[in-house]
């Protein structure tokens, strides 16, 4: 009925349609540029893309005056600080800093200018976008010039009551929340080389 097909070196594409629906949250988002093939092996599948939104403005979980909610982290926080901006620091970063790191950059710029508090209100910004925090009557570089140590008690409680542990880092709490949806690396230019 059809004539045989040729050996062709390259397999033909033919774009599909877009999608018709934007996709809901937590919901695979689709690639505008989707292929079939008419010949050969189907190409691998093409990395995950989940979208996520997170409600703007959510109110903090505790407020910046409740310190002593954690009389530990309270008494660390006011004694040493560079320890909790450190373990807010990992947290915050989802591992790609260490507390040892940030807690040394952290007790350097205090230090050289005694205004670490700049570099601590950047992750207290980072945190609220993260999760679409409130920003409350105060911008975040106030709130940590003015009370740095309630500012990084109320970061660490938040990070903690979101199901973190800063004490053990990013890691040990990943392991500890057990098996998570791993996404692909993401697929480089040229394929196999020596």
């Amino acid at each position: 009925m059809y004539p045989p097909s040729k050996n062709i070196a390259a397999a033909e594409y033919y774009p599909t349609a877009p999608p018709q629906q934007a996709p809901s949250m937590g919901v695979p988002a689709a690639a505008a540029n989707q292929y079939y093939y008419s010949e050969g092996p189907p190409p691998p599948p093409p990395p995950l893309q989940v979208e996520s939104r997170i409600a703007a403005n959510t109110p903090w979980s505790t407020g910046l005056c409740d310190c002593c909610d954690d009389v530990g982290n309270c008494c660390i926080t006011c004694f040493c600080p560079c320890i909790t901006f450190g373990q807010i620091a990992e947290i915050i970063d989802r591992g790609s800093t260490s507390c040892g790191a940030s807690g040394a950059l952290y007790t350097l710029i205090l230090c050289l200018t005694g205004c670490s508090c700049l570099y601590s209100c950047f992750y207290r910004s980072k945190l609220r976008r993260q999760y679409g925090l409130a920003e409350g009557s105060c911008p975040d570089c106030i709130v940590h010039c003015c009370c740095e140590s309630c500012a990084l008690c109320q970061e660490y409680r938040e990070l903690k009551n979101r199901g973190f542990d800063p004490v053990i880092g990013w890691q040990a709490t990943m392991e500890r929340q057990g098996p998570a949806v791993t996404f692909p690396p993401p697929v480089g230019a040229g394929g196999m080389t020596r």
